[in-house]
């Protein structure tokens, strides 16, 4: 069984502290969903753990099977056993989807005799068009075409522990069952000579989790875990809203926006 180990989490980006101090423990197998207002630090959760720049960090560790990830750069961290689904996937024109998976799998020691098979049953699987297969990574897709690109990505290098950063965003009803259940199925079967994927599943929304079923739910609010239970907790949040946890008051932390620029894709 591998851990993920987040202590003490502080960071700040542009000189402005979002993180508080955060703590949170995800096992193989297990999904923590992350939920919260908009500014309470999700997704610099999420980029600060995958090591995108611009981000500072001042204290705290974020551990992969006892080895500090901060130490690493993005692609080691990536190559250790982390992933990230992306709230918006890059367009990267002129790299096929299965160059970039050849070049992945032999980064990490893996077999590409079998490669292109494994992509099409993958897509198979979870309803991506095998005409799409052979365009430019994420180029001229819709936005579920993107997600279900990028899950089949996820299935596919079997990671350790996967964020995946607002899946549902953009998705319809059929694509987010997809996803979502492909996603749920990758942590309770393990690959060979694996384990179940670990996931920490931020997102806004209770329809996430009625596919993708959580263990535990924590609500986030300024950079800090103010509040951590069951799957009850989403029906919760479904119910009364944030104001619960935040008191009414506006939240005061102003997270970076969110991109999809190719040149924000290559500086991970």
């Amino acid at each position: 069984m591998s851990t993920l180990e987040i202590k003490g989490l502080v960071a700040s980006v542009a000189g402005k502290q979002i993180l508080n101090g955060i703590d949170l423990v995800v096992r193989s197998g297990e999904v923590h969903a992350v939920m919260g207002p908009n500014g309470a630090g999700k997704s610099t959760l999420s980029a600060v753990i995958m090591g995108k720049p611009g981000y500072t960090v001042h204290a705290g560790e974020v551990l992969l099977d006892g080895v500090n990830l901060l130490d690493l750069p993005a692609w080691q961290r990536a190559k250790a056993g982390m992933h990230l689904v992306r709230q918006y996937p890059s367009e990267v024109p002129g790299v096929g989807l299965t160059d970039m998976l050849a070049e992945a799998y032999a980064a990490r020691g893996r077999s590409t005799d079998s490669l292109a098979a494994e992509v099409a049953a993958e897509a198979e699987r979870i309803h991506f068009p095998v005409a799409l297969l052979d365009r430019s990574l994420n180029v001229d897709l819709s936005g579920g075409e993107k997600k279900r690109n990028e899950t089949l990505q996820l299935a596919l290098l079997a990671p350790k522990f996967a964020i995946l950063d607002e899946l549902d965003s953009g998705l319809d009803i059929d694509a987010l069952r997809d996803c979502s259940r492909r996603v749920e199925d990758a942590t309770n079967t393990a690959p060979p000579g694996g384990q179940p994927l670990g996931v920490l599943a931020i997102t806004h929304y209770n329809r996430l989790l009625e596919e993708l079923h959580p263990d535990h739910v924590h609500i986030l609010v300024k950079g800090r875990i103010v509040a951590t239970g069951g799957p009850e907790l989403a029906d919760q949040l479904e119910r009364d809203g944030y104001e619960a946890f935040t008191g009414g008051e506006p939240e005061g932390a102003v997270e970076a926006p969110a991109t999809s620029s190719l040149d924000d894709l290559f500086a991970l």
